[in-house]
C-alpha cells in the first residue's frame, strides 16, 4: 500500500522511477547501465542501504554473510567478550532487524546500561527491539505518507503529525542542563555514582591528572577568554631568539601593543597571510612547515621576507602541556623564518580543539624587480621548482597507507625554502611567478593565464595567451602517482576538479597518467614561472645547482586563441 501511493505521488510530480537498471559505470555527467541504457545527468545523488566494512571481519570479529558484527541480544559479540556493536555496525542473532536508525537509537540506553555493568562485573541485560516500527515521510506542500506493517496514510493531518514529532524530538536538544562547574580529563565523560570505582582502586598517576584537570572549566570561553595564559605564554616565548633586524624599531623582546618596522626608501612593502591546522604530530615540523608555507607568498613575488606574526591555536590541556606545545611549535617556525632573515616580531594564541599554525607576513621589494602571476608572453618556458604529490601523500598518511620514505621525502621538500629559487627565477629574467599551494598545479596556472590578459580585454582570449603543459616532466614526489591512481587524494581534491574546465580536452587529459596530481594541492610547494625560452635551460640547470634536484621545465606559452583560458596537454 505504502508503495502504491509514493507511486503515484512520483507520478504526479513529473519524477520518472526506473526499475531494475543496474548501474554499471559513473563518469562526470552521466551514467550507463547494465541493459545498455545511458542517462546524461547534471547531479548524481547516491541513495543506498547500510554496507559493512571489512576491517571487523579482518580483525577476527565473527560476522555474518554480509559482513556485520554479529553480536547477542545484549549487544555484545557472539566471538569476543567485552567488544560491543550497535546499530548499522551489528546484527543482533536473536533479533534480526532491517537496519534503520529506528533501531540503531533505541539500542543507545542499553548500550550505554551494559558498559557499565560489564567495567563493573555485573550481568548483562538483553534488549529485544520492537519487531515493526512507523515510517513518516513528508512528501511536500505539508503533506506526508504514514506506514507500518501492511497499513499506510496520507495527508495534510499526517504531516502536521510528523511536525509535532519531529519538533518535539529537536527541542530535546535545545533544553539542556546546566554545564557542571567542574570537568572530567579531556575527552571522558564522568561516571554516574553507580558506576565510579572507589578512591583506593585508582593509580595515584590518574587521581594526580583527574584532579588537575578537574580545576579547569568545564566550559571552554570564547573571545578574549580563549587565550592562552600568561604563565603558560610566557614559558612558551622564554627560549625563542627571532632574526636581528635594524629595520625592526619595536618587536618580540619589547612586548609592546604593536611591531613598529621601518621601510626603506624605494622599496614596496608586500604583506600576504596564511592559516591552517596541524597534519603531522610533530610540532617542531608543523611550525618550520607552516613559517615556510607563508613565505612562499612572497618569494613568489621576489620579495625580501621582512617580518612575521603568528596566530597559533594551542590543544586544551594543563599549562605545562600547553606551554611545551606552543613553544615547539614557534621553535620549529622560528627555524624557517630566522633563515629567511624574517623576524618574528608578535603574534597571538587562542586554546582550541587541535593545534593550528599560521602566519602574517610582510616582504620588501623593489618596485622594478616584482614578480607577478600576470606576464606570461607566447614563447616563455614554463619552469617549476618543487615535486608534486604533497596532497595525496598526507591523505594517504592519515588513513595509513602512505611508506615512511615517501613522507619523509616530501617533508624534505616542505622544508626547503623558495627564497634561493626566487632569486635564481629573478636573475634568469623570469617574466611571471606564482607558487603551487592550495588550488594545484592547474588551478595556480590557469590564475597566471587570467592574470596575463591585456587589462580591459576582460574574456578576450585571443589577446592572451594559452599553456601547453608536458605533465609527464612535471616532477612528483615518490608514491604520489600510485597513490592518485588508486583514488587516495586530498579532501580539496573534488573541489579543485572544477578547474577541469580549463583544459581544452577534458576527457582526452583524464586518461593521463598524472591527470589526478593537476588537482592535488600543495602545502609549501614550490614556484611556478614563466621564463623566457632563450634563459629557461640555463636556468633549471642553476636551480639544481642551488639544491633544487627536481627542478624541471614542464611547457610553454603560445599565442591564445579564441575562447576560455586553456591548457592542452602534450
Amino acid at each position: 500500500l505504502a508503495r502504491a501511493k509514493f507511486r503515484r505521488l512520483l507520478a504526479e510530480r513529473g519524477i520518472k522511477v526506473y526499475l531494475e537498471h543496474k548501474v554499471v559505470e559513473v563518469h562526470p555527467g552521466g551514467l550507463r547501465c547494465a541493459n545498455g541504457r545511458a542517462f546524461e545527468l547534471d547531479e548524481i545523488l547516491w541513495a543506498t542501504g547500510a554496507g559493512a566494512q571489512t576491517w571487523p571481519a579482518e580483525a577476527g570479529l565473527a560476522v555474518d554473510e554480509q559482513g556485520f558484527i554479529k553480536v547477542r541480544e545484549t549487544l555484545e559479540s557472539v566471538s569476543h567478550p567485552g567488544v560491543f556493536a550497535v546499530g548499522d555496525s551489528a546484527a543482533v542473532v536473536e533479533h534480526p532487524r532491517p537496519k534503520s536508525g529506528v533501531f540503531a537509537v533505541r539500542q543507545g540506553p542499553p548500550l550505554w546500561s551494559n558498559l557499565r555493568r560489564k567495567l563493573l562485573g555485573r550481568p548483562l541485560k538483553p534488549f529485544r527491539p520492537q519487531r515493526a516500527f512507523l515510517s513518516l515521510i513528508a512528501t511536500g506542500g505539508k503533506r506526508a505518507v504514514a506506514s507500518r506493517s501492511w497499513w499506510a496514510l496520507e495527508g495534510a493531518w499526517v504531516w502536521a503529525w510528523k511536525d509535532r514529532i519531529d519538533r518535539r524530538f529537536v527541542s530535546g536538544f535545545n533544553r539542556l542542563p546546566p554545564m557542571p562547574a567542574t570537568a572530567a580529563p579531556e575527552g571522558v565523560s564522568p561516571l554516574p555514582p553507580e558506576a565510579a570505582l572507589p578512591p583506593e582502586a585508582e593509580a595515584p598517576a590518574a587521581r594526580d591528572s583527574a584532579s588537575e584537570a578537574a580545576q579547569a572549566p568545564a566550559m571552554r570561553c570564547g573571545g578574549c577568554g580563549a587565550k592562552v595564559g600568561v604563565a603558560a605564554l610566557e614559558r612558551a616565548l622564554a627560549g625563542l631568539d627571532p632574526a636581528a633586524r635594524a629595520d625592526v624599531l619595536l618587536g618580540l623582546r619589547e612586548r609592546d601593543d604593536a611591531a613598529a618596522v621601518a621601510v626603506p626608501a624605494g622599496k614596496l612593502m608586500l604583506h600576504s597571510v596564511d592559516f591552517f591546522p596541524a597534519f603531522m604530530d610533530d610540532p617542531y615540523l608543523f611550525g618550520q612547515v607552516a613559517a615556510n608555507h607563508a613565505l612562499g607568498d612572497l618569494h613568489a613575488m621576489g620579495a625580501e621576507p621582512q617580518t612575521a606574526l603568528s596566530i597559533a591555536v594551542v590543544p586544551y590541556g594543563s599549562e605545562k602541556q600547553m606551554a611545551e606545545t606552543l613553544a615547539q611549535t614557534l621553535q620549529g617556525a622560528l627555524k624557517a623564518l630566522n633563515e629567511a632573515g624574517a623576524a618574528l616580531v608578535g603574534g597571538h594564541a587562542n586554546e582550541g580543539a587541535a593545534l593550528s599554525l599560521g602566519f602574517a607576513v610582510n616582504g620588501l621589494a623593489d618596485r622594478e624587480r616584482l614578480l607577478r602571476k600576470g606576464g606570461l608572453r607566447p614563447g616563455d618556458r614554463l619552469v617549476l621548482t618543487q615535486p608534486l604529490g604533497v596532497g595525496a601523500l598526507f591523505a594517504a598518511d592519515m588513513r595509513c597507507q602512505a611508506k615512511g620514505p615517501w613522507i619523509a621525502a616530501a617533508l624534505t621538500h616542505m622544508l626547503q625554502s623558495q627564497g634561493p629559487a626566487a632569486a635564481c627565477l629573478l636573475a634568469h629574467g623570469a617574466t611571471a611567478c606564482t607558487d603551487v599551494t592550495g588550488f594545484g598545479l592547474l588551478g595556480h596556472l590557469l590564475e597566471m593565464i587570467e592574470a596575463s590578459r591585456p587589462p580591459g580585454r576582460p574574456g578576450d582570449d585571443a589577446a592572451g595567451v594559452h599553456i601547453e603543459l608536458d605533465l609527464a616532466a612535471a616532477p612528483v614526489l615518490d608514491g604520489a602517482e600510485e597513490l592518485a591512481a588508486r583514488g587516495v587524494v586530498s579532501s580539496l581534491h573534488p573541489r579543485n576538479l572544477h578547474f577541469r574546465r580549463g583544459l581544452q580536452d577534458p576527457a582526452a587529459a583524464s586518461k593521463a597518467p598524472r591527470y589526478p596530481l593537476l588537482f592535488d594541492p600543495q602545502t609549501a610547494g614550490g614556484l611556478l614561472a614563466a621564463v623566457p625560452a632563450a634563459q629557461a635551460t640555463a636556468c633549471v640547470q642553476a636551480l639544481r645547482q642551488r639544491g633544487y634536484a627536481h627542478a624541471a621545465l614542464i611547457g610553454r606559452a603560445v599565442p591564445g586563441g579564441v575562447g576560455r583560458p586553456s591548457v592542452a596537454l602534450r
